[in-house]
């Protein structure tokens, strides 16, 4: 392994997307700690080493703290990551979406240009959420604006350095993905994750002891090594083709396979329930309510029943649902038809769809549980031992393990192109 990184930085082309990438990730760490104008900066500290569980501690996790900091870069990515869920949804249902993902390149263009603006709406209404839910100082947040400072002329000036902090993290995670090494978002979440792994290990060592702390770090090692066994677990639906004579050319059948992921739906389950968790603490702070604000204190808290079988239900069901949105039997199926190929012991066709849809049902069950499982497994240590976070658990483990792997994969590619053994040889 040692020495494919030193192989890796040996190819001038190789060296250069790894050093840009590095850059932007430095970049993207600074802004990270830049606080907003007006705010309280020790408030603000304070805030950051009270940071737990629940929906903000799951949203700090993606801005690497800059949440609980007000940074900048305190919205993180997840603007752009709900606009982009939003639009292939949207995809789906939208005929006109629908045409310009069939157009290729340019279509692809025209949804990605949508996909910024939306994003920028997105984080607009976000961060004007963050400015009155710092103000009311629930959901363990304190109100980090001096007496007589919040007006409007300075929330508008802190949703406008919010949102334009989004655009530029977006901007960023483009160019990591067009000049750098993995995907640029992806990239820039992992950043935040791992950025926060200090502050964990030093906050469970003080509070659990080193005992704890040691049983912990054994867990989240068997956490990681079931993590990747279910991201790499597929099903492999096996396609044989006949013969088939193309012009004067008579091409030969061959066998291969579909593969079905257990995880298909990936990390954005998690993302969608703790949107939807995060939405009525969203609402008690802007509309002032008491009575949402009781409901969401009662039954919302981090460690609440109802708020651990909600996450769990909601994470299980858009397992599901995000599933059947980007894999269609039906779809799959008629291509298997149109090219000659068949299931062995399956009739081409509806029964084919029937047949994936039902495989598809079946597998998709135990990586839903498992996604859910994950997710509350801080939740459970938090209620069992007052501890406020574990390291590399819920769902930082799964976004850390995922990018961690595709990256390698990209750059072991580049390797083994050149001729250079890579990190799996």
């Amino acid at each position: 392994m040692l020495r494919a990184f030193a192989n890796a930085f040996r190819i001038p082309d190789l060296r250069n997307k790894i050093l840009f990438t590095l850059l932007i990730i430095t970049i993207y760490r600074f802004g990270s700690h830049v606080p907003v104008p007006v705010v309280d900066v020790s408030a603000l500290k304070a805030a950051a080493e009270d940071s737990g569980a629940g929906v903000v501690g799951i949203l700090d996790t993606f801005s690497g703290g800059a949440l609980t900091r007000l940074a900048i870069f305190a919205l993180g990515i997840m603007p752009y990551i709900t606009s982009s869920i939003i639009m292939q949804l949207l995809t789906v249902v939208i005929p006109k979406l629908e045409q310009w993902r069939k157009q290729g390149e340019a279509g692809q263009k025209r949804i990605t240009q949508w996909t910024r603006y939306l994003t920028v709406t997105l984080a607009v209404l976000q961060s004007t959420g963050l400015a009155f839910l710092f103000h009311s100082g629930e959901a363990g947040l304190p109100d980090v604006f001096p007496p007589g400072t919040f007006t409007p002329g300075n929330v508008a000036i802190i949703v406008m350095t919010l949102t334009a902090g989004t655009a530029l993290i977006m901007w960023m995670g483009e160019l990591v993905t067009q000049r750098g090494i993995g995907n640029g978002m992806s990239i820039l979440i992992f950043t935040s994750i791992i950025s926060s792994l200090p502050q964990e290990g030093q906050q469970i060592l003080e509070s659990a002891g080193a005992a704890r702390f040691g049983f912990l770090m054994i867990i989240a090692i068997a956490i990681i090594v079931a993590v990747v066994f279910i991201e790499q677990g597929q099903r492999r639906i096996p396609v044989q083709y006949a013969k088939r004579v193309v012009g004067r050319k008579m091409t030969a059948g061959q066998a291969t396979y579909i593969p079905l992921k257990v995880n298909q739906s990936g990390v954005i389950p998690i993302i969608f329930a703790s949107s939807v968790m995060y939405f009525p603490a969203l609402i008690a702070s802007t509309t002032g309510a008491g009575w949402i604000q009781s409901f969401v204190d009662k039954y919302l808290a981090g460690t609440s029943p109802v708020y651990m079988l909600t996450f769990g239900a909601l994470i299980v069901f858009f397992a599901y649902f995000y599933t059947a949105v980007v894999f269609n039997p039906v779809d799959t199926a008629d291509n298997i038809r149109k090219y000659g190929g068949f299931i062995p012991g399956i009739r081409p066709g509806a029964p084919t769809a029937k047949y994936l849809n039902d495989v598809l049902t079946r597998i998709t069950l135990p990586g839903a549980v498992f996604l859910a499982f994950i997710a509350l497994l801080p939740t459970f240590f938090l209620a069992l031992w007052q501890v406020p976070n574990i390291p590399f658990g819920g769902t930082s483990i799964l976004i850390t393990v995922g990018v961690a792997l595709e990256t390698m994969k990209q750059v072991e590619a580049q390797l083994l192109m050149r001729h250079y053994e890579g990190f799996l040889s």
